[in-house]
């Protein structure tokens, strides 16, 4: 069962907010050209790693912070590069609880060291390196797949 639904540029069938905005980190984090994916619990789909930013954080100490509990790597800060932010009005994620947020995300980078072991948690079910043409066979929380996408535009 699904925890949470995603919607971006949807307004017909997207919720009503019933939250205010939420700040996220994520991270493209890619290892000899193909990029890091992890099978969420919460919605059984493919997304980049990352999360919400508490706050008492800044996006990039969640950006360490998520690495460590979703990857178990500690990455010191200066290793991430900020590449954008993604805060268009119609990026929801609504909730089973009923809350529905607007989701605003900063986007960072970081480039694994090939042989990097990497420890899956209990909010995923798999992680996996994907290269731009595998990625047509697989789901991608809507909310990240145009920053897939913008990745793989912008490295080429």
């Amino acid at each position: 069962m699904s925890i949470v639904k995603f919607y971006r540029g949807d307004p017909k069938n997207a919720p009503k907010t019933t939250m205010g905005a939420h700040l996220g980190a994520n991270a493209i984090i890619t290892q000899n050209g193909k990029l890091l994916l992890e099978k969420r619990r919460d919605s059984d789909i493919w997304g980049l790693v990352g999360g919400g930013v508490k706050d008492h954080e800044e996006p990039i100490q969640a950006m360490v912070r998520e690495t460590y509990e979703e990857l178990g790597l500690r990455i010191p800060k200066e290793r991430f590069q900020k590449l954008a932010v993604y805060g268009e009005p119609g990026r929801i994620a609504a909730y089973c609880d009923g809350s529905v947020w607007r989701m605003v995300i900063v986007v960072f980078g970081l480039e694994l060291e090939a042989g990097t072991r990497l420890k899956i948690s209990e909010e995923s079910r798999d992680l996996r390196f994907f290269s731009k043409e595998e990625l047509k066979d697989i789901e991608i929380v809507i909310t990240h797949s145009d920053i897939v996408e913008d990745w793989f535009i912008n490295k080429t």
